[in-house]
């Protein structure tokens, strides 16, 4: 086993590069409180330009899928005996004043070894450095490292600086606290992002057999909570930085609490150097992230550097990145080139990507509640001229018989029968429990088309459905869920159509373009992307609108929006980049049926779908995204 490195000899980590990575919002704050290397601003003489901001409290988005969790290693060397700096402390902090808002930062924590020597004066300097995140109610937590406390274990402590600094009389003032030990050596910390609750479990550098019984209650008592421990020695690296491995103290913590505990995903201590990282499988099979940072052993200290944890929910991803706001906010100085080379840390253990899948990662203790199947007559709102769904319980999975008739749900009487390309397989059209997980219904039909030689099943409206001659002049949107299989291939299945009219641009009067493309088709490129291709009544041939590429093997939702004037597509609820500017008022028609998973070039069979359509609905108006059929279920009317 490796042997730990926490020696202030300590072998320097490589030379970060040279990049001097400037932020555009100049870190103004920071600037102002860095004016030399050993003077600082006191902790009370906020400046003029963050005056205002001070007596107004912290508020994060709590709802954003993009948050950033600060942390703050080993800052000793900061306030050691007569040798003590404020000034890095505080610029970080200011950092977080700063970029706040579009950092969305939520949380801070410092992971230990505040001073070196754990006295009076040490603690003193820095809670006042601290006081500028109590002003703003900005949430925080703190645990003692070695050098701030004499004794081994927390038990019988008693009163020390550190508590007597950072202790639960000064974080119950927090919104984030939620509760400490006893002896107040341990706290837990909840705050709000991504729409959900996060705990903070803040633990001591030795705490005791009762102090982890009091962090296994905290756990329990929020049950569907992912936590973050925060403690000061867990994990060490070797000189190179390479792969994390446990400290003995780090394996009791282990096995004694956090393998056990599903909740807990990830993991950050100070202590040792250089900065490394591990991942290990938990009792339940999964991974928890370990991670080590700290900059004591370099230049000024570590000049107070932060981490920045940025969750973005959206990707699965946190990105970490590890700089110097003391130092950034002298950017505009002549700095050296030691100064320049600690602005930001770009090794990979101090910049890196950790992907996580959250809902998956979760799903053992906080499983997302699947949505479940909403009632037709709740989708059918003003305007719907068509509602079309493929969940019937007496058809689960099989081949759609081939006197199959889909009934218009709207009651507008636009039911669908199903078609055959001879020669067809009788399974080229099948049921399925596949589905969108916000689709209304949960089934699907499987369509199973391709040329050459062309082959396959479909859906068309009857001769006679209204929705043939319908021209739309006040608007429509037409919405449909599609996913592509693995299999899809260009070559054999592009350019089939979720759904469009019967009829070329040439019989429905049109003079422009190709003449033999069908009157409107929503179509599936070669991309795979989307295309919406129609003609409007008020345009001499057909408008385009496009999507981007659709990765195959997932749900979709598209939508294509009339407004009376404009087009408009929508994927998942977002508006494509291809929206063509061209006015354009409803939708010329030839009179003839809709179809649904197929194509016609030349009035005829081209082309048809390989993948499976879910539910479609075509309403007569223009609606916004919060009225799609995947926004929440509006009340019966």
């Amino acid at each position: 086993m490796c042997s730990p490195l926490h020696q202030p000899d300590g072998p320097l980590l490589p030379d970060a590069g040279r990049r001097t990575f400037l932020r555009a919002a100049a870190l103004t704050g920071a600037a102002a409180a860095a004016t030399g290397l050993v003077s600082a601003t006191p902790a009370a003489a906020l400046p003029q330009q963050n005056a205002g901001a001070a007596t107004s409290r912290w508020r994060p988005d709590p709802e954003s899928p993009r948050f950033t969790l600060v942390v703050m290693p080993d800052t000793q060397y900061l306030f050691d005996g007569a040798s003590i700096n404020k000034a890095p402390v505080e610029a970080s902090l200011r950092y977080v004043l700063d970029h706040g808002r579009d950092e969305n930062i939520v949380f801070l924590s410092h992971l230990g070894d505040l001073t070196e020597s754990g006295r009076a004066d040490e603690f003193e300097a820095i809670g006042e450095a601290f006081e500028l995140l109590d002003r703003r109610q900005v949430g925080y937590s703190v645990v003692a490292g070695n050098h701030d406390i004499k004794s081994s274990t927390d038990d019988g402590r008693g009163r020390t600086p550190y508590l007597d600094t950072f202790g639960p009389r000064r974080m119950r003032q927090l919104p984030t606290f939620g509760g400490a030990t006893p002896d107040g050596y341990n706290t837990y910390h909840v705050f709000r992002a991504a729409g959900r609750e996060w705990l903070v479990l803040a633990l001591d550098w030795r705490p005791s057999a009762a102090s982890l019984t009091w962090a296994r209650n905290v756990i329990a008592k929020h049950p569907d909570t992912p936590v973050v421990l925060t403690t000061h020695e867990l994990v060490y690296a070797d000189a190179d930085g390479d792969e994390a491995e446990f400290s003995d103290h780090g394996e009791h913590l282990w096995d004694e609490l956090i393998a056990g505990h599903d909740q807990i995903f990830l993991t950050l201590n100070g202590h040792y150097w250089p900065a490394g990282r591990t991942t290990r499988k938990n009792t339940a099979g999964n991974d928890v992230h370990l991670h080590l940072t700290n900059y004591q052993n370099r230049y000024y200290g570590g000049s107070a550097m932060i981490r920045l944890y940025r969750f973005d929910l959206a990707r699965n991803t946190i990105d970490v990145e590890t700089i110097s706001p003391w130092i950034l906010g002298r950017a505009g100085e002549r700095l050296n080139e030691l100064e320049r080379g600690e602005i930001e840390l770009t090794g990979p253990q101090d910049r890196f990507a950790v992907p996580i899948d959250f809902e998956k990662r979760f799903a053992g203790f906080a499983p997302v509640p699947v949505r479940g199947p909403r009632p037709a007559e709740r989708l059918l709102i003003p305007g719907t001229v068509a509602y079309w769904r493929f969940d019937s319980p007496t058809h689960p999975d099989g081949s759609a018989a081939a006197d199959l008739r889909v009934p218009d749900l709207s009651g507008h009487r636009n039911d669908l029968v199903r078609e055959a390309v001879p020669g067809s397989a009788p399974d080229a059209l099948r049921w399925s429990t596949g589905h969108h997980p916000d689709q209304p219904g949960h089934g699907s039909l499987y369509f199973d088309g391709s040329k050459p030689p062309l082959r396959g099943a479909y859906l068309r409206t009857e001769n006679n459905a209204p929705l043939n001659t319908k021209t739309f002049r006040s608007g429509y949107t037409i919405e449909a869920f599609l996913r592509l299989p693995a299999d899809w291939d260009a070559g054999r299945n592009a350019w089939s159509a979720v759904l469009g009219r019967r009829g070329t641009l040439g019989a429905a009067g049109k003079t422009s373009g190709d003449l033999d493309e069908p009157v409107a088709t929503l179509s599936v490129s070669d991309g795979p992307g989307l295309q919406w291709a129609a003609a409007p009544l008020n345009q001499p041939g057909a408008v385009t609108n496009w999507s981007h590429e659709l990765p195959r093997d997932r749900w979709w939702h598209v939508a294509v929006v009339n407004d009376g004037k404009h087009t408009t597509m929508y994927v998942d609820g977002c508006v494509v980049a291809r929206n063509p500017a061209t006015r354009t008022t409803g939708l010329a028609t030839a009179g003839l049926p809709w179809l649904l998973g197929a194509y016609e070039y030349g009035g005829r069979l081209d082309q048809l779908m390989h993948g499976w359509l879910g539910d479609i609905r075509i309403v007569e108006r223009p609606l916004r995204v919060r009225d799609f059929m995947t926004a929440p279920t509006p009340p019966p009317h």
